[in-house]
């Protein structure tokens, strides 16, 4: 085994560091496709979004006797769901992207759908259905990154960790509900 430094020297990290200065935060050594993980990443953005209008609406929505705990869990997943838009949206930007809050085609380019539900049991449904979704998504999409992006990658473990967490406390509710 060779006594050699694993970390470029000091001259030629300055020098690389002085050239394309205009790609901010994207460095010659960013290994992913960048086109690509900017498309995913508009992808997660509009997931989260209509995520995040699909939560609101049932936490507005939920009547009855067992809704107070189900418009708890709504109102602060809405919330988590917009931090993840606004890290995804951050993340966009530092890869010299644009992110895409178009309304008209927001669903169309989301991984979930937006499904209102009828009653409080069928908004828990379709918000774990949707959480599954992008439990899925965001595995995929990190082990895409691999090494080529650990900053996007960690990010979106991060991300996936929340799903997990939200759809554990669905699965609860429903478990609640069924035994109420």
């Amino acid at each position: 085994m060779t006594d050699q430094p694993f970390l470029t020297d000091v001259k030629t990290l300055r020098e690389r560091a002085r050239k394309h200065i205009e790609e901010g935060a994207v460095t010659a050594g960013y290994g992913a496709n960048r086109e690509t993980v900017l498309k995913v990443l508009n992808e997660a953005l509009a997931t989260e979004l209509v995520c995040v209008l699909r939560y609101k609406r049932h936490y507005y929505m939920a009547s009855g006797l067992n809704a107070q705990g189900a418009q708890h869990e709504f109102l602060e997943h809405a919330q988590e769901e917009q931090d993840h838009a606004d890290q995804l949206a951050e993340r966009i930007t530092q890869l010299g992207g644009e992110p895409d809050f178009n309304p008209d085609t927001l669903t169309l380019r989301s991984h979930a759908e937006y499904k209102e539900g009828t009653s409080v049991t069928d908004m828990i449904k379709e918000d774990l259905i949707a959480e599954r979704i992008a439990i899925e998504s965001y595995r995929e999409f990190a082990e895409y990154l691999g090494n080529d992006d650990p900053v996007t990658r960690r990010m979106i473990e991060d991300i996936l960790a929340t799903e997990e967490e939200h759809a554990d406390d669905l699965a609860g509710l429903i478990s609640r509900m069924d035994g109420a």
